[in-house]
């Protein structure tokens, strides 16, 4: 077990309305929220872009310059940190996503390793939305993979499933990646649920040696499942993206209290967390050979 942990803030999501919750939308946003974070001890900003128009707030973009603009900022106002860019689209056609992945070059970007029915229900039993299949076929996770390599951006391996964990080690042994960075995506209602007792069989399935965090989204409840990710020598991650409440079941209003949290977290269990630098050394040993 790594004696520090690396935090991770998710700074915004890809749907949350801003009208609705506090998360940020334009440059000057973002900067402010991952300066909060950083101080707060995040040294890698998971980024969704959105669109800039007014009142479309919370609809997603894949605009390059965009997302150029928006990480310049975020990179003044938190020296060295790491960014690490979004990619998932629903359908086989990823071409704006690879473009606006190779214009700006992250350090790392998320790579969505397989696919999931993305389902929820209200209490009604009615679907929340009508149900869909976020389809991520060897094929394009293969285009992404080429993409990241020819401009040596890390993939973080995103898995919403147990098969979708056993399929990285796949990757591994097919030579399509030589590394993997594991996230546990955990309290999707179609995927796997956010529940500690099923990390320890995560971490068996996974491929050995190989750095991990969880992704967990719900409210408070996922607080007790972070605590136990630090304890089994995880890295971490939260924000505005997976959760709006604090331990003390308080709706958070920026991600600064959020990393906070995820702090103590791994202070509770014997660990420091990572400074920009130290965050750095780790990562480049999974960069592209």
């Amino acid at each position: 077990m790594s004696d520090k942990a690396i935090l991770t803030c998710a700074l915004t999501g890809v749907l949350t309305d801003p009208t609705q919750h506090h998360v940020p939308v334009t440059p000057e946003q973002m900067a402010a929220e991952a300066k909060a974070a950083y101080d707060e001890g995040a040294t890698i900003m998971h980024c969704h872009y959105r669109q800039q128009t007014p009142g479309k707030g919370h609809l997603p973009s894949w605009d390059g310059a965009l997302a150029h603009e928006i990480n310049d900022a975020i990179r003044a106002a938190c020296p060295g940190v790491v960014i690490n860019m979004t990619t998932g689209v629903v359908g086989r056609d990823q071409t704006e996503v690879l473009k606006y992945l190779a214009f700006n070059k992250p350090e790392m970007a998320a790579m969505n390793a397989g696919s999931l029915n993305y389902l929820k229900t209200r209490k009604d039993g009615s679907w929340a939305w009508p149900p869909m299949v976020f389809d991520n076929p060897v094929e394009k996770v293969a285009e992404m993979l080429a993409v990241m390599k020819a401009n040596d951006i890390i993939p973080e391996f995103e898995c919403f499933d147990v098969g979708i964990v056993r399929s990285v080690g796949l990757y591994l042994e097919n030579g399509m990646v030589g590394h993997a960075d594991y996230n546990f995506v955990m309290g999707v209602a179609s995927g796997m649920p956010c529940d500690a007792d099923l990390l320890p069989l995560l971490i068996k399935y996974k491929h050995p040696d190989s750095p991990w965090q969880a992704t967990l989204i719900g409210r408070q409840n996922v607080w007790p499942v972070h605590q136990r990710v630090a304890e089994l020598g995880g890295n971490l991650r939260t924000g505005l993206e997976d959760c709006f409440y604090l331990p003390s079941g308080d709706k958070a209003t920026s991600n600064g209290p959020m990393i906070a949290a995820l702090a103590r977290c791994a202070r509770n269990a014997g660990r420091e967390v990572t400074s920009p630098e130290e965050t750095r050394t780790m990562i480049a040993k999974m960069a592209w050979s």
